[in-house]
């Protein structure tokens, strides 16, 4: 007895493919959150226009839509691990035609947003399969401590990705995409000595049933569904990030070192909550606890729609981080532990869908109304919306806003 009460997320660092694949995902996400900075920065010089920066936001978002079917199946049918190096790798060679044309001087505002398109692709492929591939590193209980784990990986990348991406456009954008194409490049080394129980061999007949499997699974389940819809309409309306360049050059009178930390800010607080949760995960409430979240996560961002403080804006985004991390891991835990791993790739590139592709969109959707009503109204806005949506989904999914744990039933 005394051996099971030991804290799981020590027990879970034992594992050395668990491990392998927190720092391949940090690695991963770091590049992808230092080129963000670096596209953001120079498209909105190329431009001036907040609609650009919108689109950025746009080309990410409909590779992951186009492809989510597709991405689930090579999920399921196919190695994880082969999947999502491949992945990484292609990332890297993106990351490195940036960094040519950087160099060269030939890379336009079109340029970059065809190469952020590849980058979409490849990011739409490797988010669900990674989703897909953790709860075969680890016993069923530790599944719940792996998400919030996998959460501080997110999020330490989240916090060291933008700032490094601002240290370093100092020195140009050539340097940033650089380092951006290294890392990817390692984080494809890493995944390669990863050991998983997924059996890539057991593999179910395509046909549009199969194709069409984690559609279904997820109507069949109102309790996932409502999950994942409202981190969709929550991110979507929230999406104050795409307008960062804006506040940091135009409102709060910074450079490219004040975008990176107002980017970091949000990992700040989100990394201090995950590695809470992995210490003390959720064990009550957490479906009530999770709109809770994401009512803060609303109310935190119409604060920094308001703020015209460089270190208010930081707080507010820090609250924001960490009310919305609670339930990225009440969602991650809900939908790996519910779902069966024949099918973990399908449903997991339809939760990809709906909650990494809502950052996207919600970017686009936040540089369109910015472009419509001013910067300031489109964030208030976004936050107003979010806190209703959230009270709306209250009363849709009143099973979602029952549900009292993450341990799975025996």
């Amino acid at each position: 007895m005394p051996q099971e009460s030991a804290p799981p997320d020590r027990s879970i660092l034992r594992h050395p493919s668990f491990r392998l694949f927190w720092f391949a995902r940090t690695f991963s996400i770091i590049a992808f959150q230092m080129q963000g900075v670096a596209v953001g920065w120079q498209i909105y010089a190329l431009s001036g226009s907040a609609f650009y920066l919108g689109l950025v936001g746009l080309a990410q978002f409909l590779p992951m839509f186009l492809l989510t079917l597709p991405v689930g199946h090579v999920a399921d049918r196919y190695d994880r691990r082969n999947v999502a190096r491949t992945c990484m790798a292609a990332q890297g060679i993106a990351l490195a035609l940036l960094t040519v044309g950087s160099h060269s001087g030939w890379l336009g505002k079109e340029a970059i947003l065809a190469i952020v398109f590849l980058l979409g692709a490849a990011r739409a492929f490797e988010g669900p399969t990674m989703q897909a591939l953790l709860p075969t590193l680890v016993e069923p209980e530790l599944i719940p401590t792996a998400a919030a784990w996998s959460a501080s990986a997110m999020q330490t990348a989240f916090i060291l990705g933008p700032a490094l991406g601002g240290l370093l456009y100092a020195v140009g954008p050539t340097t940033v995409y650089a380092t951006s194409t290294a890392l990817f490049l390692t984080a494809s080394t890493l995944v390669s000595f990863i050991h998983s129980t997924h059996d890539a061999s057991r593999r179910e007949p395509l046909s549009l049933n199969s194709l069409f499997a984690g559609i279904s699974f997820i109507r069949s389940r109102p309790d996932i569904l409502g999950a994942i819809s409202l981190d969709l309409f929550a991110v979507l309306l929230g999406g104050a990030t795409a307008l960062l360049p804006i506040f940091a050059r135009d409102i709060l009178k910074t450079g490219p070192w004040g975008l990176g930390l107002l980017r970091a800010a949000p990992a700040l607080g989100a990394l201090a909550m995950s590695v809470y949760l992995a210490r003390h995960p959720l064990k009550n409430r957490v479906g009530r606890t999770m709109f809770i979240s994401v009512i803060i996560f609303g109310i935190a961002t119409i604060a920094f729609g308001l703020s015209h403080s460089f270190p208010l804006s930081i707080a507010s985004l820090m609250v924001l981080g960490a009310a919305d991390v609670i339930s990225v891991v009440i969602r991650a835990s809900l939908v790996q532990i519910e779902t069966p791993d024949e099918m973990r790739g399908r449903v997991s590139a339809v939760n990809s869908l709906f909650i990494g592709t809502s950052n996207q969109l919600g970017e686009f959707e936040s540089g369109v109304t910015a472009a419509l009503f001013g910067t300031i109204p489109a964030v208030l806005l976004g936050g107003a919306g979010t806190v209703v949506v959230a009270l709306l989904w209250m009363r849709l999914f009143p099973q979602l806003a029952h549900f009292d744990s993450l341990q799975r039933k025996s």
